[in-house]
This record gives C-alpha cells, structure tokens and sequence, in this order.
C-alpha cells in the first residue's frame, strides 16, 4: 500500500457477502436496512468489487465481517474470507476480524490463531446491537486481553443502528447496547487497548465526545452519517480537541464514501483539520506511517 497514493482511508467498510455467496444477515435484515439507507446500488458487493470500487477513487479501506450468530441466528461472513480476499487487494484493502464475545473461551482462542495466522489483521469489529452484549460485560473481556495483548484495535459500533429499522420489533435488536459510555469501562480496565467509537453515537453523542476525549486511546469514526447531519458538537470537537482522533468512515455499501465526502466537502471543517480526518490520523492509528 503507497500511503503517499491515497487521498483517503474509509475505516468502516462492510463486507456482507462470503467467497461462497453467503449474505452477512438475514434477508429480512439487509432489506430493512437498505430500505432505511435508501440504496439503490448493490446491496452486497463481493471484497473483489469493494476493493476495485475503493481502488478507482484512491482510496484504501478497512473492510470486516460482523460475527453475531448467537444473537441473529445467522452464520457470519466467515474471517477467512475476508482476510484471503483483502490480500490478494492489499494496495487498498485492510481486514479486521471479528468473534462474538458469546463464544467464549473458543473465541478467545480463534481471535489469537487469527491475528497470529494472518499478519495482515489490524484490528476486530464489534457490534453489540447485533451480538446482544455491553461492551463491558465481563463475557468480552477474555477476547480484548488478546487484542490488547497484541496490539490490535477494537473498533465498536455505538449509537442507533440502520439494522433492524423499520423492522417488526426491530429485528429483535435492541439499541441499549449501543450506548459509549460503556467503552469507558473498557478503556479503563484495557489502558493500552487502540479503540474507535463507530459513527456519531445518536442518542449518546456528548457521551462518546467524553470518552474520546478523556481517554488517550479512544478515537472515533465519522461513518454512518451524511456529515450535513452531524450535531455540532461533533464538529466542534473535530475541529479541536479530538482533530487528531476522529476518522473518515462512510458505512459502505449502504452509504457510498462519494456521497460521504461530497457532503464533507461543505461541513465547516479547518482546512489544516481535513487531512487529518481524511486520512492521516487512520494511517497513524493503523500503523501505516511506521508509528506502531
């Protein structure tokens, strides 16, 4: 990867099909969610076309799967996958990893073989909507010894959830899993855990702002949401006290990054500011500068 090359990094890209052409979720699922996104295009594009959709626009991608059978029902996009997949597309793709903390003790050992099997792997995707745990339930905290043991971030989704909306009863998902004040704990007990706090965290946006800002290693991603929707607290602590711990995330493929930047290009954001967000502070937290 030419870091020099990339205008961007998108650090929050879904991969929703397998290798073999399984779906990350139930149809019921990726249907409400694309009728609540408004997506038009594809609603699963395969990692191949991910990558060469990213590799037109100059921009490289943080690409994962979500494992969250015990609370869907549903057999995840299988890690393997993933990973084969961005590296064979490693000059715009880098795969995280994601284990369900319901998992246990085998999940625990599949998160290590992982990271130690494939060098490649810069962090693990959680999300607790889905996986129907608080991060900081103590069931999780085997599985983040490992990460942090390791060097590995881990990266939360936070806030209302596009899954499962408009759904009956919400898909079963209930959205007070979401809430980042529970990151805080993880923070605490995990000091040298790398942490990103997924999208502006609706309801709770003052709450992740707290914790980004009062932890060294929180860091938050943009994806999720148009910016011309950001409260403007969130813009206001971009621009200041968190402009080297925010980063670009656009939710592919239910929200394009050409649609993300579009709108990003008319937020009130410093100029000095823009890289950072765009790309810098992800390379630095994903040690594609030389820092870690």
């Amino acid at each position: 990867m030419n870091l020099d090359d990339l205008v961007a990094i998108d650090m929050h890209v879904h991969a929703e099909v397998s290798a073999g052409g399984h779906p990350a979720l139930p149809d019921h699922l990726l249907a409400g969610s694309a009728k609540y996104f408004g997506v038009a295009e594809d609603r699963t594009p395969t990692v191949p076309q991910i990558a060469e959709y990213y590799r037109e626009r100059r921009m490289a991608a943080v690409v994962f799967t979500v494992d969250a059978e015990k609370g869907t029902g549903h057999p995840p996009v299988p890690n393997e996958d993933v990973v084969e997949a961005c590296s064979a597309n490693a000059d715009v793709l880098i795969p995280f990893a994601s284990v369900d903390p319901w998992r246990g003790a085998a999940g625990v050992r599949e998160a290590r073989s992982l990271a130690q099997r494939h060098p490649a792997i810069r962090g693990f995707k959680f999300h607790p909507c889905l996986q129907a745990f608080h991060p900081n339930d103590p069931i999780a905290y085997p599985l983040y010894e490992v990460l942090q043991e390791l060097g590995m971030i881990a990266l939360f989704h936070s806030g209302q959830t596009g899954i499962g909306a408009g759904v009956r009863g919400g898909g079963g998902i209930r959205l007070k899993y979401a809430n980042p004040m529970a990151i805080d704990d993880v923070a605490v007990d995990f000091p040298d855990l790398k942490i990103v706090i997924a999208h502006p965290s609706f309801p709770w946006q003052d709450e992740a702002l707290a914790v980004a800002t009062h932890k060294p290693l929180v860091h938050i991603d943009l994806s999720g949401w148009s910016p011309k929707y950001f409260p403007p607290q969130l813009v206001r602590y971009a621009n200041t006290l968190l402009k080297h711990k925010v980063l670009f995330g656009s939710d592919f493929p239910v929200l394009r990054p050409d649609r993300w930047l579009a709108d990003f290009d008319a937020l009130d954001i410093k100029p000095e500011v823009r890289p950072l967000i765009l790309k810098d502070n992800a390379a630095r937290l994903l040690g594609l500068d030389g820092s870690a």
